[in-house]
């Protein structure tokens, strides 16, 4: 249950960012949410001083996401691995919902690929997916 729950919140999480009319504004917001999430396990201070460590590596990713959704993507890959190294550590995001760091683990991939295959709006996603393959026609049956 806790990987649908976390895909189903990655998908959700994509859709309403995509949104954002302006590809501008949707990027500049997503590296700022990135930057938070890269913060967010500093209250728990679980791994000690790498706490601190990949708190500056995320921002500097979230910064330059500012201008760049690869950026952003590798952010949130990052966020993955981290989320990961606290799963695997019993140290979760959320103290009191165990598999709260393997929930993000999962849903942060699918904000990752999103944002690497440059943060596309509704519009765009929608005719990504819709778009049929010539080449389909033409297969043997």
């Amino acid at each position: 249950m806790i990987v649908v729950t976390a895909l189903s919140i990655g998908v959700l999480y994509v859709l309403l960012n995509s949104l954002i009319r302006d590809p501008d504004t949707r990027r500049r917001f997503n590296a700022i949410v990135v930057a938070g999430a890269g913060a967010a396990y500093l209250s728990g201070g679980g791994l000690g001083l790498w706490e601190f460590a990949f708190t500056i590596v995320a921002t500097c990713c979230a910064y330059r996401g500012l201008r760049s959704w690869t950026f952003i993507g590798i952010a949130w890959l990052l966020h993955t691995a981290w989320d990961v190294a606290h799963h695997l550590s019993g140290d979760p995001i959320v103290p009191f919902a165990e598999h709260s760091s393997l929930g993000c683990a999962i849903c942060d991939p699918v904000i990752a690929l999103w944002c690497l295959a440059g943060g596309p709006s509704v519009g765009e996603l929608r005719a990504r997916f819709s778009r049929r393959d010539p080449a389909a026609d033409h297969l043997p049956a």
